[in-house]
């Protein structure tokens, strides 16, 4: 009730003016004569600044606080409070008002570090933060309004350089997670001390030298060769142990043949022919034998 009532009292008094205004550029300038117009004139010019000036003047003892944002009213350099999101009143040119914001902000920092092996990293971080409404009024006093500049951006370049070191460049790249884990937990754990509330860290781009990343990929080019060749010799292996256990098993067998082998079976196996050949005998003797002497023939009938 009480900002409605002096903000109604405020355009009463601009409405009284306006109107004094207009009396003077109307009615009043037609029936006085030639000896005021110096006077009139002077009037005319002064009103308009009264207006300004009392206008500005209203407009200044207010001030309002959006969602999302905090206001620190200080007098003469000394803080008053804080204040959330509405409107509130100010004393013009005795006090002043610097917001903050209590939301989530994005930190773009960019920084180049070293890794273990001594290769260069360029190196894009996000870094969402924020304050809280209780702490403001602190870190305006100790931190400043610029603390990302001043506090959050030193810390994350610092942090990650250090962790950086103790990785070789493969690993950075292979263990990329782990990396921004632990930058994640170390500034958090710093910019705590410093009333800041770090909610993550991302680390949106990470990029080598160009010869860096040629050396990384020829290497993967000879290992996946160095891989392939290593199948082609197990396989080889593989192939030759097969042929030497199949030689072994026929040698085996070869001797344990031969181990078989007595007088006894070889008589044996003469019978055997022999009767082979018997049962493929048609009857019918053989006119030569030897050494080209002939079988007596005996026909039949004579």
């Amino acid at each position: 009730m009480y900002n409605l009532s002096m903000d109604n009292s405020f355009f009463d008094d601009l409405n009284e003016v306006i109107g004094e205004f207009k009396k003077q550029f109307g009615g009043e300038s037609k029936k006085q004569g030639g000896g005021n117009m110096e006077k009139d004139f002077s009037g005319k010019l002064l009103l308009p600044v009264i207006v300004v000036v009392a206008a500005l003047l209203a407009f200044s003892t207010f001030f309002i606080v959006p969602p999302g944002e905090v206001a620190i009213k200080t007098r003469l350099g000394a803080i008053v409070d804080s204040y959330s999101e509405g409107l509130h009143f100010k004393l013009p040119f005795v006090e002043s008002i610097t917001k903050f914001s209590i939301q989530i902000q994005r930190a773009n920092i960019k920084t180049q570090a070293f890794s273990k092996d001594l290769q260069t990293m360029n190196a894009h971080l996000v870094v969402n933060h924020r304050i809280q409404k209780e702490t403001a009024i602190s870190i305006f006093r100790n931190l400043g309004p610029n603390y990302v500049e001043n506090i959050v951006d030193p810390a994350v370049q610092e942090v990650f350089k250090a962790i950086a070191a103790r990785y070789s460049a493969e690993r950075v790249i292979s263990e990329r997670n782990a990396l921004v884990q632990e930058l994640n937990t170390e500034v958090k754990d710093r910019l705590t001390k410093k009333e800041i509330i770090v909610t993550d860290i991302s680390v949106v781009d990470l990029d080598f030298t160009e010869q860096f990343l040629r050396a990384v990929e020829d290497k993967q080019v000879a290992d996946q060769q160095a891989q392939m060749a290593g199948k082609l010799v197990e396989k080889a292996k593989r192939d030759a142990e097969q042929q030497i256990a199949k030689s072994r098993g026929e040698a085996e067998a070869l001797r344990m043949q031969r181990e078989q082998v007595t007088p006894a079976l070889i008589e044996l196996r003469k019978v055997d022919a022999q009767l082979k050949a018997i049962e493929k005998w048609n009857g019918v003797l053989p006119g030569y034998v030897g050494a080209g002497v002939p079988f007596i023939s005996i026909e039949k009938g004579k």
